[in-house]
């Protein structure tokens, strides 16, 4: 079981402190508050990697191109009435 363990510091502690505050979020999982005058702005937390499916390519589309210029503009004629 993790302890979770929240600490809450000023910028100014944190500007010299960065490097063992880290430590503290990577090795212990604990959760850092950033404060302005007693005021919290910002959280550290342990990174968590991205969970379940990656995303694939749809079948119905291999081998499928796109042919144009993707930065070029739609003729207003294109676009449906109610978007015009």
């Amino acid at each position: 079981m993790i302890r979770l363990c929240i600490i809450s510091v000023n910028l100014y502690a944190a500007k010299t402190q960065l490097s063992r505050l880290v430590a503290a979020v990577e090795t212990r999982g604990e959760r850092v508050v950033l404060c302005r005058n007693g005021t919290p702005i910002a959280d550290i937390v342990p990174h968590e990697a991205a969970r379940g499916a990656t995303l694939q390519p749809d079948p119905a589309l291999l081998g499928a191109r796109f042919i144009g210029n993707p930065m070029a503009g739609v003729p207003p004629e294109d676009w449906p009435e109610e978007l015009r």
